[in-house]
């Protein structure tokens, strides 16, 4: 990742001033040593130690909002959905990874990812979930995945994060995907540029979400897939139209109708179709899939 000329001894001339107050631990060094300014380090740091402030003070509804400010916002801070089992391979991922997203993430920050796996991973409590007055439960569901992020959320927030070993991962995955929830990765140009977290997003709480229902920001980009119902199977339950977060699916007539534009290819619908009638299939015109598999 490329530095700006003079971040270096910016950033060096920083460490000394606060090794010199004795402020600053490993976990601080380590993610200011990886960051591309001085700015940047203290965006990230900042994001990192006041999460909850920070998001609800993002995610507050603002009147006369711009195009142009939510296309900025969704460029420097957004999110790529993942299929259950795109998902779980980020969390079974046993390869070095690195390699430039631009093609897979269609935002112009996200530029690489760097996984050394398996990967360290820690559960975080959920600051859109926590935000609502009757939560979804359990709250703790937010993954941070590398370092030095984990270890920075470990360290700012030991009474509201736990290091997950990779079944523990793998089974909150499990939970969520059963519970209808969406997975998705996140970027943020502040947090080193990259993908840092796996968020596990219900539609009632997710401020991302809702966020993209009600004033049109672009937080999430699509998985690369899109949901298909069989007609001939499918029962008119409703339960995949109930689960939806982006309201995609809804009931016309005698079936259950998609609409294509809406559809992010969560996979919500497959998890909770009682007949098995919903399921996601590959489609090029969502975009390329974030699968470490393939990279």
């Amino acid at each position: 990742m490329m530095r700006p000329r003079g971040s270096r001894a910016e950033m060096k001339s920083f460490y000394t001033l606060l090794e010199q107050a004795r402020a600053i631990s490993p976990a601080t060094r380590s993610f200011f040593e990886q960051s591309q300014s001085l700015a940047a380090a203290l965006h990230g740091w900042i994001y990192a130690r006041f999460t909850q402030p920070y998001i609800n003070f993002l995610l507050k509804p603002r009147r006369g909002g711009s195009g142009k400010a939510s296309r900025w916002l969704a460029d420097h801070y957004h999110g790529k959905v993942l299929t259950h089992e795109q998902a779980r391979a980020i969390v079974v991922n046993e390869r070095v990874i690195r390699r430039d997203l631009e093609q897979v993430v269609p935002y112009p920050t996200a530029r690489e990812i760097v996984l050394n796996g398996p990967p360290e991973i820690a559960a975080y409590e959920c600051v859109c979930r926590h935000a609502r007055p009757s939560p979804c439960q359990p709250t703790m569901v937010c993954m941070v995945v590398g370092q030095p992020m984990v270890d920075l959320i470990l360290e700012h927030h030991p009474d509201q994060s736990r290091r997950l070993s990779q079944q523990e991962a793998l089974e909150l995955l499990r939970s969520e995907h059963e519970r209808g929830h969406v997975h998705a990765a996140w970027f943020k140009d502040a947090v080193l540029g990259r993908f840092y977290a796996i968020c596990n997003c219900c539609k009632c709480c997710c401020g991302g979400i809702r966020c993209m229902r009600n004033r049109g920001v672009p937080f999430l980009a699509a998985s690369g897939y899109a949901a298909e119902i069989d007609r001939e199977n499918c029962s008119l339950c409703g339960a995949c139209i109930d689960i939806c977060p982006f309201d995609a699916l809804a009931l016309k007539e005698d079936s259950v109708e998609l609409a294509w534009e809406k559809c992010l290819g969560c996979g919500a619908c497959e998890a909770m179709c009682p007949s098995g009638a919903a399921r996601l299939v590959r489609d090029e015109r969502k975009g390329i899939p974030l699968d470490v598999r393939a990279l």
